[in-house]
């Protein structure tokens, strides 16, 4: 049985354990990174500290299988980033670290991508502003939980009178961008690293 649910502060260990599992393309990503919470300040942890009203988790007897996160307004959000997420990382992390070791690991990624973001605008935001991410562990694949949890945030996403909603896939991962378009978003944009995919959220 799985409980989809609003985020609370307990979860955040959870979700930062399923961001790492499935941060390769979907698969787990525990071997590229010494330091395991790097991947999740990046990408899971400061969408339920700005907004948690937009941060929802799946749950089953084992714990938490699946999140998906979102800000309505992407500006909005890389600007609070750049004021109140990112300084405290970049103290923790120098600039010093964000150098390729060569041994495989993808620390230094994390690293040199805290001190590179900025507020960044984009036409695409005028009508599609929000974005999200969304993680399910193998266990929760396949079993319409993906579907559930895009639902549960573009209802709240309309509630907000939101436009659009605009997403990354990597090119390495094919089967969610199948997954994206089934559920209802295109793509907008083809770039090396992969797809941006985006939902009109005033359509329906």
């Amino acid at each position: 049985m799985v409980t989809v649910r609003p985020y609370q502060p307990f979860d955040l260990p959870g979700m930062y354990q399923v961001c790492l599992r499935t941060g390769d393309s979907g698969q787990d990503a525990t071997a590229l990174y010494r330091n395991p919470d790097l991947l999740a300040h990046t990408y899971a942890g400061p969408y339920p500290v700005a907004d948690p009203g937009l941060s929802f988790v799946a749950v089953d007897e084992q714990g938490v299988l699946g999140y998906i996160i979102a800000t309505a307004d992407t500006l909005e959000f890389e600007t609070w980033q750049e004021e109140h997420w990112w300084p405290g990382l970049r103290e923790q992390y120098p600039v010093s670290l964000g150098q390729d070791p060569q041994d495989g690991t993808q620390d230094w990624l994390r690293i040199a991508h805290i001190h590179r973001s900025r507020p960044t605008p984009d036409d695409l935001y005028e009508k599609y502003p929000a974005h999200l991410h969304i993680d399910i562990l193998p266990r929760g694949q396949r079993s319409g939980l993906g579907r559930r949890l895009v639902t549960t945030l573009t209802d709240a996403l309309r509630a907000r009178g939101v436009r659009g909603l605009h997403l990354g896939v990597g090119s390495g991962n094919p089967g969610a961008f199948a997954f994206y378009q089934a559920i209802g978003f295109h793509e907008e944009r083809r770039a090396d690293w992969g797809s941006t995919m985006v939902m009109d959220l005033q359509d329906r």
